[in-house]
Formats: C-alpha cells, sequence, structure tokens
C-alpha cells in the first residue's frame, strides 16, 4: 500500500519567489477558514510579503476546501488523518522559505504575524507563539488548560529537554520550512506539537518565543481536542521520548536507595525514631534494588532503539554505549554475580544442613539468604540484559516492508 503523506527526506523545493507560507491545517473548519484566509493574505499584502496561503485539508466534509479555494487559498488534500500528517504534508508541500502554521478556528490573529517573520529574519529558525505573554482573552482557553495542563506540561518539556520555550502547545509558530524538514518528525496526531518543540530543543536549533493573542475560537461545533485524552497523550509522549526521565534517574535513586539501606541493615537491626527496621526491611531493600536496576537497563534498551530507529537522536553517552559495550562483558559480569549469589544460598543450604534441616533463627539466617537471592537475580537480570541489547546491536540494512492488499 502506497501511503500519500510526502516524504519530508526528499521535499520537492521551495518557490524561490514566495518567502512565506501560512499553514493552516483543517479539519471541518467551514465557519472560520474564510475569515483566517482573509487576515493572512490581507497580513502578506500590506507587509509586502511574497507568500501564500495554504489549507491542509484532513479530508473536510463541510465545505472547508471550497471555501478555502474561493478566498485565494492553495488548497492541499490529505487523506491521511491527524494533525500531525496534516502539518508534515503541508510543511513538505510549502512553496516559502518560511513556515508560519496556525489554527483555523479564528483563535489566533493572522493578521499580526510581524513578530514572527522578524525573528525569523533574524536568525531564528523556530518562533513560538507564548500566549500567557502575549495575553489570553476570556473564554478562549478553559480554566483547567490555562492553570494545569499548558504550565505542567510545558514545565515538563522544559525540565526534560532543557527547552526555552514557556508554552509548548501554542498553535501558532513559524519555523524554517528546511530546518523543521530535517527533523524527521514522525508523530501523526496532536503529539506533533510537543515533538516538533522537543526535536528542535534536542537539535539546538535557534528557538525564541513572541507573544500572541489567544481568543475565544469562532467555531460552531465542539473543538476536536479532549482535555484529558490529549492531555495524556502529550505527557506519554514527553516520557517516552526522555528514556532518562522515564527509566534512567528514578531507577538509580531506588537502586541506590536499596544498595544503602541494604549495606546498613546487613550487619544486624536498626532503630529509627522508635521504629524497629529489621529482616522486613532488608526484604523490600533489596526488592528496591532489583527493580532500580531494571529500570536503568530499560533506560538502555529505550536510548538505543530509539537511536537506530531515528526518533531519538544520537546522544555522547548512547553512542558510547554501542561502541564500547559487548555481550560478553555483560556476560562476564552477571555469570560473576549469579555465581556469587549461589554460592551464598548452597552456603545456606549448608548451614541448614548443619542444624539438621530443622528451625533456624530468622534474622541471621535471612541476612544471608536475602543477598543471595538478590545477587541470583540481579546476576539473571544482567544477563539476559546483556543479550538484549546485543540483539539491539546486530547491523541491519535498512529496509522497508511493504503491506500486500
Amino acid at each position: 500500500m502506497q501511503h500519500d503523506r510526502p516524504d519530508a527526506s526528499h521535499p520537492p523545493p521551495a518557490d524561490v519567489t514566495c518567502a512565506v507560507t501560512v499553514l493552516m491545517p483543517c479539519l471541518d473548519e467551514a465557519a472560520t477558514i474564510g475569515r483566517c484566509i482573509d487576515k493572512a493574505r490581507r497580513f502578506l499584502q500590506t507587509h509586502d510579503i511574497a507568500g501564500e496561503v495554504l489549507v491542509a485539508d484532513n479530508g473536510s466534509s463541510d465545505g472547508s476546501a471550497e471555501i478555502a479555494t474561493a478566498r485565494g487559498a492553495r488548497v492541499l488534500h490529505v487523506q491521511q488523518k491527524g494533525y500531525g500528517n496534516a502539518l508534515m504534508a503541508g510543511i513538505a508541500a510549502a512553496r516559502g522559505e518560511f513556515v508560519i502554521m496556525g489554527d483555523a478556528d479564528d483563535s489566533y490573529d493572522f493578521a499580526n504575524l510581524e513578530p514572527f517573520v522578524q525573528a525569523l529574519h533574524g536568525g531564528f529558525q523556530l518562533v513560538m507563539g507564548n500566549r500567557f505573554q502575549g495575553g489570553i482573552r476570556a473564554g478562549a482557553m478553559p480554566p483547567l488548560h490555562r492553570y494545569l495542563g499548558n504550565p505542567l506540561l510545558s514545565g515538563v518539556g522544559r525540565i526534560f529537554f532543557n527547552s526555552p520555550v514557556g508554552d509548548f502547545h501554542c498553535g501558532l509558530r513559524g519555523f524554517s520550512r528546511q530546518a523543521i524538514l530535517g527533523l524527521d518528525l514522525r508523530s501523526t496526531g496532536m503529539e506533533f506539537a510537543s515533538e516538533m518543540v522537543v526535536k528542535a530543543s534536542i537539535e539546538g536549533l535557534r528557538i525564541t518565543e513572541v507573544p500572541t493573542t489567544l481568543s475565544p475560537d469562532g467555531r460552531d461545533r465542539p473543538p476536536h481536542l479532549r482535555s484529558w485524552r490529549d492531555g495524556w497523550r502529550h505527557l506519554r509522549f514527553l516520557l517516552l521520548y526522555s528514556p532518562d526521565w522515564l527509566f534512567f534517574y528514578p531507577g538509580i535513586v531506588l537502586f541506590a536507595a536499596g544498595l544503602m539501606a541494604s549495606a546498613w541493615l546487613l550487619p544486624g537491626p536498626r532503630t529509627v525514631l522508635g521504629l524497629n527496621l529489621d529482616i522486613h526491611t532488608l526484604l523490600f531493600a533489596a526488592a528496591g534494588m532489583i527493580l532500580g536496576l531494571q529500570s536503568i537497563s530499560f533506560a538502555f534498551f529505550a536510548k538505543l532503539y530509539g537511536m537506530r530507529a531515528g526518533f531519538l537522536p544520537p546522544t555522547a553517552l548512547g553512542l558510547k554505549i554501542a561502541e564500547k559495550f559487548r555481550l560478553e562483558h555483560g556476560l562476564i559480569l552477571g555469570l560473576i554475580i549469579l555465581l556469587g549469589g549461589i554460592s551464598g544460598s548452597v552456603f545456606a543450604v549448608g548451614r541448614w544442613g548443619a542444624e539438621g534441616f530443622g528451625d533456624l533463627v530468622p534474622g541471621s539466617m535471612m541476612r544471608l539468604i536475602i543477598p543471595s537471592a538478590t545477587a541470583v537475580i540481579i546476576g539473571v537480570q544482567i544477563t539476559l540484559s546483556a543479550m538484549l541489547l546485543g540483539v539491539l546491536q546486530i547491523p541491519v540494512r535498512d529496509h522497508q516492508i511493504a503491506s500486500k492488499k
């Protein structure tokens, strides 16, 4: 089956006579698309900018495409559903050196795009609108989005990816067409907005923000956005795109805490604030070590797979691991720890036999059994993880899988 989404890796050349493409994704926006196009065309004419208005129609059934054509816009029909599909098709088909994209619901002012154009001409490759700086008019954004969703998700993005963007989900943004095509964006749905900012931040593109105003949309139907569903999709994307924050850092904390607690409790019971901590706490500390190590190994799997699949950029640590790590290294380390655990277990059985396989003092015996069992589990974990990393490191040729009809 052939997909009709344009190949961003081999885009058509931009029209040298077109400086700016104003791109509007559209799905049943008949009530507002005409006003948005009029404002954008008026802006281009008023500021004497050679440009075009491009509508990426994603299967409208309300006459939006016909209205756009009548208002002087170029209409691109994108059959693959999804916000990301519509925008990537529009970016690939744009004729302008710069693209300014914005929702076609009349919530953004397409007549006031000069700050975006100035920043783009100033050398910035991604210019984000910031609604919190420019103003959010009454009724334009639900309180849940304004005070929780957007600040939370933008904050997570800033921390995870060291991004300078304070409004990750502003629908009005401008960018260098070639720079964004070079990011090889993959998201087909609403996550596209986050992916653009995340990849631009990781790749070191020059990013800035300009204040923009958000007005109540002019739709005569409910919005496509679903607060909790789409909010979770954006958060999930940010987490999955950052294996360090999702797996590595929590794993390091959990493993270190478990290791220190185990070492502290191994000699004997401890009393803290009147609480007696004994072998039961030692058991949970050992479980923390096991879970922490598992989480750390997941971070390496995710990072290596992400780099090979192309949706995570290569990092110095990831490349070093891929270059230096060998299956044999993990197998040797895992087997050493496994043998240590087996030896401790055999010794414990020997002590039990010396007592006639009868009852033993739990406090002393469990201080031998818990570390031994933990070492066995960790040794097996490391061995299996080494094998899986070895599988992920197998060289493969690029190939395409063609599905049969």
